[in-house]
């Protein structure tokens, strides 16, 4: 007699969100955080040394100070958070430990939200020493509310996070993770209103910058600066940069592989 054949169907991780597979996610991502030193003092005390550098630059014309330091305190964050969070999710592309992960019951959108959750945590930290250290110890005259400073500042660092994680998809290499800084994050600076109004532009870089989410951070930081109720603008900034954030994590989650190449 012949033994029936049996067949063994390989296992799909879910693909809807689960909190708790996500909030394991997220305390393992901390738990590596925490005996990594180096990394935590890059992501938080980086971006308040270079606001301190910056402070006294222009300890000449501290209004000069005022007119950058609200800005640089939204991008400073983003890009520590965007080099950090793709070197990071690379290594762990490499060493194989994303791959070993999602041969587990974890979906993509569980693994990327429990990075984003983890890296996010971080990032509030980060926002509140920067915007501590730059309203009350720096004198960064504001005339809004410091309280939504630190909400775009903490928009603009999940924005960076969500980068991060969505380049290291592309990335072989902690280099190639680099490299993608010149070509994410360096023409978003050049355009986004930090060094002349975005209306004195040549019409077609004013249109590229129109769809740049560093952009709306950066006018998100002025509003607060000059204007000391939140505005309609205001709004439309800060769901601008919260939106970007959200898709490009969606991106992240569709980019992500289930083999190491």
């Amino acid at each position: 007699m012949s033994t029936p054949r049996t067949t063994t169907r390989p296992s799909v991780p879910p693909s809807a969100l689960n909190a708790s597979r996500t909030l394991a996610t997220a305390a393992r991502v901390l738990r590596q955080l925490r005996h990594d030193p180096r990394t935590i003092a890059l992501m938080l005390l980086v971006p308040c040394l270079m606001l301190l550098l910056l402070r006294y630059v222009f300890d000449g014309s501290p209004r000069t100070f005022d007119n950058i330091g609200a800005s640089l305190l939204g991008i400073f964050p983003l890009i520590t958070m965007f080099l950090v969070t793709s070197i990071a999710t690379l290594r762990e592309r490499t060493s194989g430990t994303l791959e070993r992960l999602l041969a587990m019951p974890l979906g993509k959108g569980d693994l990327i939200a429990g990075y984003a959750l983890a890296f996010g945590a971080i990032a509030i930290v980060q926002s509140a020493l920067a915007t501590a250290l730059a309203v009350w110890f720096l004198g960064l005259d504001v005339v809004g509310s410091p309280w939504l400073l630190l909400l775009v500042a903490l928009l603009d660092a999940l924005l960076g996070t969500a980068l991060g994680l969505f380049v290291s998809a592309f990335a072989a290499s902690e280099f190639q993770a680099v490299q993608f800084m010149p070509a994410v994050i360096f023409p978003q600076l050049l355009l986004c209103g930090l060094f002349t109004a975005r209306e004195n532009m040549h019409p077609v870089l004013e249109a590229i910058s129109d769809v740049l989410p560093m952009s709306y951070a950066v006018d998100g930081m002025n509003e607060v600066l000059r204007h000391t109720d939140m505005t309609a603008t205001f709004v439309r900034d800060i769901l601008i940069v919260a939106g970007c954030a959200l898709l490009v994590l969606a991106l992240g989650a569709a980019t992500l592989r289930r083999r190491t190449a």
